[in-house]
Formats: structure tokens, C-alpha cells, sequence
């Protein structure tokens, strides 16, 4: 069902900051389609992709550059392949943004139908509450029965957009909210409010141990040297920021609240680990340490982990929203296991 969102009364700005693990269009395929080439005349001078982001700014300056360094961009009727070649104003510009194509148009990745937790959608943005299990974008050992096959399905819309309008990823075992673009103008404003770090996340996790204190961890997250499949604190990894906070107290494991200024893949597992307290059910990140859990936390069979809460600024209308998702059945359980421990201890 959907429903209205809270309104917020201001969403802070911070730096810019690249996203790691969803660079916009850098993945997109490009292939022939059909369509009229965009033609212009440049109204200004400067770099080649910032005249065109100036003039088209419903893309954005990733996208412009991929395009020009395909072969899709000529100035005075000469194909141009370098983004920083110089423009002096007046120059006539031709784009053949008819012949990019996404992934699902190109027929890489087909429709399934599935019942989307749809929390709020208009005719720019789509927010989820994804549950724990589902696969956001397909891959390597899960091509089918994801949430970008969903999207397919669920609005033809989805296909003429990058990664099927998706901004942000959740682990598959994460649940929580997520926001989704309907149009490449929502798509790019989203990216780049996440690069602004102005999009705020909220997140839930049940960890081993107890934090001794609230506090920030400001270490750099990047490919496990040692083992592919996992990421880790490592001086060559990208700058990773997340805000921590004790909630509660149980006999073993505490539920702590986390707040991501940066977006790196598996960031909360990692850092929680990195201080000591991994997430309850991670097995990626307890790294073979035995941690004295009660029955029912040594028995969840995933990490604890839990989108809470979704802020951002909505790419049309300017104005900020905000969205809340309770834990899922299980997890729920787990914490009223555990708070039903913790008044008996």
C-alpha cells in the first residue's frame, strides 16, 4: 500500500563524494537504437562534457563523458573522443544519445513479475522496503529474480533508464528502504545527492559485544587483498564514514544505530567488525571468532542488519522527505528474544 512520507524539516548538505559501488552509467551498455541525434550550438566556452552538461543537464557529466569517449559527440561535424577538448561558443554540436541503449532495452535482462513492498511512489521516484533475500541488480550466480527484474515488470518505464532506474544497492540479506528513479532526470538528481552525501540513511544492527562508546569510524573500505568476495578496512580502499550509536543492551549483543555518510559496499559490516563487534549472523565478517551469543542470536541466519530510515530531497518538487520502515518478521523476533532475555538476566 502506499502512503504519504514525513515531511523533514531540513536534510544537512555535506561534501561531494563519489559513489563506490553504483557509478552512474559507467556500466551501460551502448549499442544501436533508433531516434533523432540531439542537434546544438554551443552557447558558452569550456571543457567539452561540462558544455554539455551545461546544456543537458537532465544527464549527467559521467553519462556525457562515456558518450563522448564512444564516439557519440562531434563538434563541427567531426567525431570528438576526449570530454576535456576545448569548446570557444559557437560551435555546432551533434549527440547521438539515440543510439545509447540500457541494458533491458539491449535485451540483457528480462521482466519477472513479483510483489514490490512499494512505501511511496509518484511519477519521479519509487520507494521500496526490500526484504531480506532479495537481489538488487543481477549477476555472477543470480541472473533472475531480482529486484531490477521486478522493476522490469512492474512499469515499462524502468527499461529506458540506467541499472533500471536504481541509485543504491542493499546486500542481499539487508532489508530496508530503497529509492528508485522513474525518469533519467530523478536518476541523475539522485546520483548526484548521494555523491553530496544529502541523501540520509538510517540503519538498524544487532552486533556482537557492546560499543564501549557512540562514535564515528573513519576508515577506508576496499577489496580484501586476501579474499575477493570481501571488502575491508585497507589504506588503498576509499574513504568510508559511518556514525554509530548504542540503542539497547542484551546479554551478548547490543542493537546499535548507524548512520552512512559514504556508500561502500558492505560499509556497516566492515566497520562494525573493524571495532571488534560484528554484525549478529554475518558470517562473512565474524572471521572465525567465537562471540558468547545467546540461543536465538546465534541462531539468526543473517546479518542483523536493517534500512530503518530513507531521507532525501525529491528531484522535482525540491522539497525533502523522509520515510521509516520497521524491522522485518524476523528480525523483530529476534529483538523481542533478546529483550525478553536481557529483563530476565
Amino acid at each position: 500500500m502506499k502512503t504519504q512520507p514525513e515531511p523533514v524539516k531540513r536534510i544537512e548538505e555535506l561534501p561531494p563524494e563519489a559513489l563506490e559501488d553504483l557509478d552512474d552509467n559507467a556500466a551501460d551498455d551502448i549499442t544501436q537504437g533508433g531516434g533523432s541525434p540531439i542537434n546544438m550550438i554551443a552557447a558558452d566556452g569550456g571543457r567539452l562534457d561540462q558544455v554539455l552538461a551545461d546544456m543537458m543537464p537532465e544527464h549527467s557529466r559521467n553519462r556525457l563523458q562515456q558518450w563522448v569517449k564512444a564516439g557519440r559527440v562531434d563538434v563541427d561535424g567531426k567525431t570528438v573522443l576526449e570530454p576535456k577538448h576545448k569548446i570557444h561558443g559557437g560551435e555546432a554540436l551533434l549527440v547521438r544519445a539515440d543510439q545509447v541503449l540500457t541494458d533491458a532495452e539491449a535485451g540483457q535482462f528480462q521482466p519477472e513479475p513479483m510483489d514490490l513492498p512499494i512505501v511511496y511512489e509518484d511519477d519521479q521516484i519509487l520507494v521500496i522496503n526490500k526484504p531480506p533475500g532479495l537481489v538488487v541488480h543481477p549477476a555472477a550466480g543470480n541472473w533472475q529474480g531480482t529486484l531490477l527484474n521486478g522493476l522490469l515488470a512492474y512499469d515499462p518505464v524502468f527499461a529506458h533508464l540506467p541499472r533500471a532506474g536504481i541509485v543504491h544497492r542493499l546486500d542481499k540479506d539487508t532489508s530496508g528502504l530503497m529509492v528508485v528513479a522513474k525518469t533519467l532526470a530523478a536518476h541523475t538528481h539522485l546520483v548526484r545527492q548521494l555523491q553530496a552525501r544529502s541523501v540520509k540513511r538510517l540503519y538498524r544492527a544487532i552486533v556482537c559485544g557492546v560499543p564501549k562508546v557512540d562514535g564515528i569510524v573513519n576508515a577506508p573500505v576496499g577489496r580484501d587483498t586476501r579474499q575477493r568476495t570481501r571488502m575491508a578496512v585497507t589504506s588503498q580502499g576509499k574513504e568510508a564514514i559511518t556514525h554509530y550509536r548504542l540503542l539497547e543492551i542484551f546479554p551478548g549483543c547490543s542493537l546499535v544505530e548507524c548512520a552512512l555518510e559514504t556508500g561502500r559496499t558492505h560499509q556497516i559490516r566492515v566497520h562494525m567488525a573493524h571495532l571488534g563487534h560484528p554484525l549478529v549472523g554475518d558470517e562473512t565478517y565474524l572471521g572465525g571468532r567465537r562471540h558468547p551469543l545467546p540461543q536465538p542470536a546465534a541462531q539468526f541466519g543473517r546479518q542483523a542488519l536493517h534500512a530503518r530510515q530513507l531521507g532525501l530531497i525529491h528531484p522535482t518538487t525540491g522539497e525533502p522527505m523522509k520515510w521509516t520502515a520497521q524491522a522485518p518478521a524476523d528480525l523483530a523476533a529476534l529483538l523481542e528474544d533478546l529483550r525478553d532475555l536481557a529483563a530476565d538476566a
